[in-house]
């Protein structure tokens, strides 16, 4: 027996367990796992007969809480999908305004940024708390993550949406080609 455990936010353990415990219950048997959850404290051990269906399951529970929907978590049980966290605290150390100020650069008004780089990256995005979370594709997610990191650093919305808009020709070309 494996054992795989982590550590989620109270405020999505909820999520986690689901109405009825249905979330819990479908990921204990889409892995083939036993969760244990601690709603008090946030730990969540993960057990399985197969160590890296464990940690897989460890991804997945990571990715819901960072904000995630469980659906959207669940796309982390296809292999060619990941999952990429990007700390905003590196970029502002402890000052809180500017914690603020960045997140709202990767949002957008209305969260249309947030959406633009999703739908030129084909990922999902969540930014909760001091992270912003990516699902996707691995060469997507990491081009997602490129395009945050810009903003993150100041660059200005238009060149970053260009530069994603080009490598995602890019891909669809390399597609097409291969």
């Amino acid at each position: 027996m494996y054992t795989q455990e982590i550590k989620i936010p109270k405020e999505r353990v909820g999520v986690l367990i689901g109405v009825d415990g249905k979330i819990k219950k479908k990921i204990e048997k889409k892995a083939n796992v036993k969760l244990d959850i601690n709603s008090e404290q946030g730990d969540v051990t993960i057990t399985s007969e197969d160590n890296l269906m464990a940690y897989e399951v460890k991804i997945i529970i990571q990715a819901i809480g960072r904000g995630f929907t469980p659906q959207e978590a669940f796309q982390l049980f296809n292999e060619q999908n990941v999952f990429e966290l990007v700390d905003i605290t590196s970029y502002t150390g402890k000052s809180k305004k500017k914690m603020e100020r960045l997140k709202g650069r990767v949002i957008g008004e209305s969260g249309k940024s947030r959406k633009t780089i999703e739908d030129l990256s084909e990922t999902s995005i969540v930014i909760f708390g001091k992270t912003i979370g990516i699902i996707g594709e691995a060469e997507r997610a990491s081009l997602a993550r490129r395009a945050i990191e810009m903003l993150l650093d100041g660059a200005p919305h238009a060149p970053v949406y260009k530069m994603l808009e080009i490598k995602k020709k890019e891909l669809y070309r390399r597609q097409f080609e291969s």
